[in-house]
C-alpha cells in the first residue's frame, strides 16, 4: 500500500488516488498572506491535472485576507478581467487529511507568468539561487499562537473583545497545563506526525492560552510547506474541537506578541555545515559571518515580508520579546538575529524578528535571500550586542521601519530585493502592503472614539 509521504512522481500520485478509490482529492495553494486557498477536485480532473496542470482564478493573488480586491496592483485587477492562471500540482506534497477518512491533499504552485508573484515560487527561486552558489539551505520555523475557548461565531458576537483564553494567567513551560490538557497536546502532536510537519517541541508560552510549537528542521523548501500547513491545520483542528487559534502578531496590548522565529543554516557541497568553523570564535565561519551581515543590513528593506500586516508593528515595541533594530548577538534573545553556536549539525542563525502572522514562504525567502546576498557581497556584520539590545543605542541604518507603509516603500526601493525576488514580485507585494495600510486608515478605532468623541 502506498503511503502519502512516499509519493514523489506523477505516476505514484495517480496510483495512490486509484488505490484508495477516491472520488475527489483536495488541492490547495497559498496566497499573498499565506492563507491556504483550494478546493475538492474530481478524480478525473485531478488525474488530468497531474499531467497538464489546471487553471485557477488569479484573483487569489489580487485580493486581501477579507477577499477585498486590490485597486493598485498591475499583475491582476479589474483591468485584466481576473483570468485563470496556470497551476501545477506538486506530487511530492501528498498528505493525508486525518479527519476526512482516506482523503488526500496535494499542494500546488502558480506557473507561467503568475509564478513571478507566487509566494511559494518566490521562495523556490531564492533556494535555486542558493544552490547555484553551492549551498543547500536547511530551515526550521517555530510559532507562538493563542488558543481561545471561542468559536468563529462567538468571537464575532463579542466583537473580538473579552474573549476567553483556553487557559488562564501567565504560566510558561507549564507541566501542569500540558498534563491537564494532555488530550489536546496529543492531538496537536499526532496531527504534526500524520501531516508531516512533526514538532520537536510543544509547550505553553507566557500568557493566557498561548502555546509555542517548534517544527523539526528540513530542507528550506519542505520547511516552507510544513510551516504553511502547520498554521492552516492548527486552526482547523482547534475549530473542530470548539476552540479558536490565532496567529495575529499582537491580539492584545496586555500580552506579548506572537513570534514566528526562523532557524537557518547552510550545508556545502560536501554535506558539511558552511556555518561551522571550530577555529573561529563561537565557531562562526566566514560564510556565516557574511550571511549574518546580509540579514542584518537588509532587514529594514525586507521588513514588510517579515511583518506584513498593520498589526505586525504592534509587536515591534521594546520589552515584549520583539526586536526594534537590526541587531545581532550570540545567544542573545533581545537581538533581532541570534547566533546559536554549536556543532557541525547545530550551528545556525535564528531570525528572531519573524512574526507569527507572516506568510511562511515569504518570511523564509527574506531571511534566506538576505543572508545569501551578504555572502555574495562578502559583507561584514556590525558589532554584536551584549546585554539588553532594546535599550542600547544603535546606528541609524539599523533602525527598522515603524509602519507597514514605510516598510512597503523600503521594499520597493531595494535593489537587493529586486535582484533576489524579481521586480514583478516586489512591485506586486509592495502594492498589496500599501493596500493593507490604506484599508486600515479607512476605519475608526475604539481608541479614537474613546479618546476624542466627547472631549476634543
Amino acid at each position: 500500500m502506498l503511503k502519502p509521504r512516499d509519493i514523489r512522481t506523477v505516476e505514484e500520485a495517480r496510483a495512490i488516488v486509484q488505490e484508495r478509490n477516491l472520488s475527489h482529492v483536495k488541492v490547495g495553494l497559498f496566497d499573498n498572506d499565506g492563507v491556504m486557498r483550494g478546493k475538492y477536485m474530481s478524480r478525473d480532473k485531478f488525474l488530468s491535472s497531474l499531467e497538464h496542470g489546471f487553471s485557477f482564478c488569479d484573483v487569489v493573488l489580487g485580493w486581501d485576507v477579507k477577499d477585498q480586491l486590490y485597486d493598485n496592483a498591475r499583475y491582476t485587477g479589474w483591468h485584466t478581467g481576473y483570468p485563470d492562471a496556470p497551476v501545477r500540482i506538486l506530487p511530492d506534497s501528498c498528505r493525508e487529511v486525518p479527519f476526512e477518512d482516506d482523503m488526500l491533499l496535494f499542494l500546488a504552485e502558480f506557473d507561467g507568468q503568475a509564478q513571478a508573484v507566487c509566494p511559494r515560487a518566490t521562495l523556490r527561486r531564492v533556494i535555486e539561487r542558493c544552490r547555484t552558489l553551492g549551498f543547500e539551505p536547511l530551515a526550521a520555523l517555530e510559532y507562538e499562537f493563542f488558543l481561545f475557548d471561542e468559536t468563529p461565531d462567538s468571537a464575532r458576537e463579542k466583537g473580538f473583545r473579552n474573549l476567553k483564553p483556553f487557559t488562564p494567567d501567565w504560566f510558561g513551560y507549564s507541566m501542569l497545563r500540558n498534563s491537564v490538557h494532555a488530550e489536546l497536546y496529543r492531538e496537536i502532536l499526532d496531527l504534526g506526525e500524520r501531516m508531516d510537519f512533526p514538532l520537536e517541541g510543544l509547550h505553553t508560552e507566557t500568557g493566557p492560552g498561548v502555546l509555542e510549537a517548534a517544527i523539526a528542521v528540513d530542507s528550506a523548501s519542505a520547511a516552507g510547506d510544513k510551516a504553511a500547513l502547520f498554521k492552516t491545520f492548527i486552526k482547523v483542528l482547534a475549530q473542530r474541537l470548539g476552540l479558536m487559534a490565532t496567529f495575529m502578531a499582537k491580539w492584545s496590548g496586555d500580552y506579548p506578541g506572537q513570534s514566528g522565529h526562523i532557524h537557518l543554516s547552510l550545508r556545502d557541497s560536501s554535506g558539511k555545515s558552511a556555518f561551522y568553523d571550530p577555529g573561529q570564535p563561537q565557531n562562526i565561519s566566514a560564510v556565516q559571518r557574511h550571511f549574518l551581515a546580509g540579514q542584518q543590513r537588509l532587514m529594514p528593506e525586507f521588513l514588510s515580508m517579515m511583518a506584513p500586516t498593520v498589526n505586525s508593528y504592534r509587536r515591534l515595541v521594546p520589552g515584549f520579546w520583539a526586536p526594534t533594530d537590526a541587531t545581532w548577538g550570540v545567544e542573545n534573545r533581545t537581538a533581532a538575529l541570534r547566533v546559536i553556536p554549536g556543532s557541525d549539525k547545530s550551528q545556525r542563525t535564528e531570525y528572531r524578528l519573524g512574526a507569527a502572522d507572516a506568510n511562511p514562504y515569504l518570511a523564509l525567502a527574506a531571511a534566506l535571500g538576505s543572508g545569501l546576498y551578504g555572502v555574495m557581497q562578502q559583507w561584514e556584520p556590525g558589532e554584536a550586542v551584549a546585554g539588553n539590545a532594546y535599550v542600547l543605542q544603535q546606528p541609524a541604518e539599523l533602525a527598522l521601519p515603524r509602519t507597514l507603509w514605510e516598510s512597503a516603500q523600503r521594499l520597493k526601493a531595494s535593489a537587493a530585493a529586486r535582484e533576489l525576488f524579481g521586480g514583478d514580485f516586489v512591485e506586486h507585494f509592495a502594492a498589496s502592503r500599501e493596500w493593507e495600510e490604506r484599508e486600515y486608515r479607512r476605519h475608526v478605532s475604539d481608541w479614537e472614539l474613546d479618546r476624542y468623541f466627547e472631549i476634543i
